[in-house]
């Protein structure tokens, strides 16, 4: 099968940064064959005209919560601790149905705003809950997404001096035996994986030093990455110091949770220290911008970070902290407060492009195939149509892209499967699943 995608402009995000005002991508069986100025000369079993269009890599989510779309507008005006003691009782009531339809919105709504891949860090696993891996695993082979399954943990309950609720923690080695079965069940190291697992023990705040440890030294033995919550609020600074007499950061290095095949999510309250500790390790960076800016917490040190070597990608994080969960906007949001942070040249569009694709993919470990439109990776790429009224006369298409609204999608192939096509998911109804939403959402809240 072979699809010629041309007449438009192609931003590729390589390393040289290589784009063409008027460009074209070959896809040959779900792997990108060439790109290039121009059009091919060549025959096509589908040939997509995209003039008035801009062709990007697909985007890359580096960390969500999915189950928390059933949840959306909870505890509006609240900051991050006491919106989740709001929220952890009725997260308590969470089961594989519940589960099921909140993932498949949240990766519907993640899907139309040009996103490929999905790190979903699910942290909350009642015991009466059922299989809530396989409920996400399932919604995302339903919407179509790749998917980076964070099994997350959380052993340290408000009898431990932790915030959740002792009845949704686990025994530190029932968790650990769960995430490794988890990996074992689902985790595909093949470079066209579908699916794979990481481990993510939740935070500091609710979980012990020995599941951090455990968890690290599994993620070693099985070759999977780690990934967890860091230096988000003041609160979890002051935590810290209090009880273990040093930063997030340095908390997190005493045990081995720096390194390549770690990426942290939120990274806000950082010293410069510590953004040259996470630097020097390779250890990546999932910026989320309007989740930080709707708990309030801060705006992170993206051009500190990107300075220091740092790969920064964007997350759009728990729908119950960002009612749209949606990624393009995360690139326009990343962009805005970084120059509220450090001035007009903090970040650049291109830069916020980055993030959301090549950035992301490294993150997850996954730049060898994803990121970039480079031969040989997979044909994981957005078709934004930026000729309508809102784009319209903006000569840059990057620039447009980042700086304007979030732009229509013209086609979303995944593995050069169509997704989405003129704006509208091909994988699913959009009703069927808003329905399943709100009956999923009566279900938790109603008890």
């Amino acid at each position: 099968m072979r699809t010629v995608i041309a007449g438009g402009a192609v931003s590729t995000v390589d390393d040289a940064g290589t784009e063409y005002a008027d460009g074209y991508v070959v896809i040959e069986d779900g792997v990108i064959a060439d790109t290039g100025a121009g059009s091919p000369d060549i025959v096509a079993d589908r040939y997509v005209d995209a003039r008035g269009c801009l062709v990007t890599p697909g985007m890359v989510n580096t960390h969500h919560h999915l189950y928390q779309w059933a949840t959306r507008g909870y505890a509006a005006d609240s900051d991050l601790f006491h919106w989740l003691v709001t929220l952890y009782p009725v997260w308590a009531g969470l089961d594989e149905e519940i589960v099921g339809a909140a993932a498949a919105a949240g990766l519907a709504r993640l899907a139309r705003t040009g996103c490929t891949t999905v790190a979903d860090h699910h942290y909350v696993f009642p015991a009466d809950g059922g299989d809530l891996a396989a409920a996400v695993v399932s919604a995302a082979d339903r919407i179509g997404t790749r998917l980076h399954l964070v099994r997350g943990s959380m052993d340290r309950g408000e009898s431990g001096g932790g915030l959740p609720p002792d009845r949704i923690v686990e025994d530190t080695d029932a968790a650990l035996s769960a995430t490794e079965q988890t990996v074992a069940k689902y985790h595909d190291p093949a470079g066209n994986a579908r699916v794979q697992v990481a481990v993510g023990p939740c935070s500091p705040f609710s979980v012990t030093e020995r599941l951090m440890t455990g968890a690290a030294d599994l993620a070693r033995r099985l070759g999977v990455r780690l990934h967890t919550h860091l230096a988000e609020t003041t609160d979890e600074d002051e935590q810290c110091r209090r009880e273990f007499g040093c930063t997030p950061v340095e908390y997190a290095e005493r045990l081995g949770w720096l390194g390549d095949d770690v990426w942290l999510a939120h990274a806000v309250h950082l010293t410069q220290d510590a953004v040259k500790a996470v630097g020097a390790s390779g250890t990546g960076a999932a910026h989320c911008p309007t989740s930080n800016a709707r708990i309030g917490v801060g705006v992170a040190p993206v051009s500190d970070l990107l300075a220091a070597g740092v790969p920064v990608g964007l997350g759009v994080d728990g729908a119950a902290s960002n009612e749209s969960g949606g990624l393009a906007e995360e690139m326009h949001q990343a962009l805005l407060f970084a120059r509220q942070r450090g001035g007009p040249t903090s970040l650049s569009p291109r830069q916020a492009l980055w993030m959301a694709t090549a950035g992301g993919a490294r993150c997850l470990g996954r730049s060898q195939d994803l990121g970039s439109l480079e031969v040989g990776k997979l044909a994981d790429l957005a078709l934004w149509r930026l000729d309508g009224l809102a784009h319209a006369g903006i000569d840059d298409p990057v620039a447009a892209l980042v700086l304007g609204t979030a732009a229509p999608l013209e086609l979303l192939l995944v593995g050069g499967r169509p997704v989405v096509e003129n704006d509208r998911l091909t994988t699913v109804d959009d009703q069927q699943i808003a329905t399943e939403l709100v009956a999923a959402h009566r279900k938790l809240v109603d008890g």
